[in-house]
């Protein structure tokens, strides 16, 4: 038996590249002509190496597209053939952990150890709120199973689109009110539930991190899910976080949850500071009687909590209809400088700042934690 570097070629044109559903041939993937060695003694066997080259070194494709080439080569040319595959990128690969967003000064985390806190808004009109008072912000939407930022910024119908950048395909972060954005929201259909497991989630939100072009940034919010989970996880093996914003209702269910969010950032493996405490619905105020408090949720359970945990409360937020209203609209009171609710967001924001850079001051960097391998 005698190999032919085309004998190669039309082998590779029966495997199809999951990305283009073309053939290897016609998908362009083969970087240059397959390199054929004749064996040096009778026992020994022919070699083939082919260079295979990927759109990008995170191609969900890539593992399954070697082996296919390579079963392809011993399936026509001899199951005795020893078939060496490397692979080539187009885009440069992704920058190691520990070395991405070089340009983000500061990376706030917005958390709650319990749905249904308002986190999501919170970290909306922070975000808005920053961008107010002249800052470079980004807002990423780290919920991947129940995405709400679209929703709240009105931009629910965009698509972000890939843009080149140092030889790097990158997403291209929508932007609203002064906000680069980004959400899993923005690529899956807002009526179909996200059945992923873990490691997908995880993934996706890697490239959304890691894949975008965030650009310069004085601050990144990350809107993260409720409770503990592989997100918070992921989140931590990724970013350097500067600090956690820890978002609660006065209620006592709540503060226990708190608890947990708080005990989480500050476990001696993570090491991430807790800039302070917002309590979420301190009291309602009807429109018809603005100077009035109700305290639904009873009263200033997070100063307590505050008080124990030795953290600072960065803000009580009142509970106002406007506030859901603005949020289901797309329209984010901190939008509203001149409403109680527009202007208790600016002061969120404010004391954020504030705390941020005394955090900066006092403290050294955040460390990324790190991944145990067994």
């Amino acid at each position: 038996m005698t190999l032919y570097p085309q004998m190669i070629m039309d082998a590779l044109q029966t495997v199809t590249y999951a990305g283009t559903k073309k053939n290897l041939i016609e998908s362009g993937m083969v970087a240059d002509q397959p390199a054929v060695a004749a064996p040096s003694a009778d026992n020994e066997p022919w070699r083939v190496h082919v260079v295979l080259e990927f759109p990008r070194d995170t191609d969900p494709f890539l593992k399954s597209t070697v082996k296919a080439a390579e079963a392809a080569i011993k399936y026509h040319c001899g199951k005795d053939v020893v078939v060496e595959i490397t692979t080539e990128f187009k885009s440069k690969p992704r920058p190691e952990v520990g070395k991405l967003l070089p340009q983000v000064k500061n990376v706030v985390a917005v958390s709650s150890g319990k749905g249904g806190v308002g986190k999501s808004t919170v970290s909306a009109n922070l975000a808005i709120a920053l961008a107010r008072l002249g800052y470079k912000v980004g807002l990423l939407d780290a919920d991947i199973f129940g995405p709400s930022m679209p929703k709240m910024f009105n931009v629910e119908d965009a698509r972000p689109y890939a843009v080149n950048v140092d030889g790097r395909d990158l997403i291209e972060p929508i932007e609203a009110y002064g906000v680069k954005l980004l959400s899993i929201g923005f690529f899956v259909s807002p009526e179909t539930a996200t059945l992923w497991r873990g490691g997908m989630a995880s993934n996706a939100l890697k490239q959304l991190i890691a894949d975008a072009d965030w650009g310069e940034l004085d601050y990144l919010i990350l809107d993260t899910p409720p409770g503990t989970s592989d997100i918070h996880l992921t989140l931590l093996q990724t970013l350097a976080i500067t600090g956690a914003v820890i978002v609660s209702t006065p209620q006592q269910v709540a503060l226990a949850d708190a608890r947990k969010g708080i005990d989480m950032y500050r476990n001696e493996k993570v090491n991430v500071p807790i800039l302070g405490l917002v309590e979420n619905m301190a009291w309602f105020t009807p429109a018809e009687l603005p100077t009035n408090r109700y305290y639904i949720f009873g009263k200033e359970g997070c100063k307590q909590l505050a008080e124990e945990m030795q953290v600072p409360l960065l803000s009580q937020i009142p509970l106002v209809q406007g506030i859901c209203d603005s949020g289901d609209q797309g329209t984010p009171a901190a939008l509203n400088s001149d409403s109680a609710t527009g202007i208790a967001f600016i002061n969120l924001a404010q004391a954020v700042v504030t705390v941020v850079n005394r955090r900066n001051k006092e403290l050294p960097k955040t460390e990324i934690v790190g991944v145990k391998k067994s």
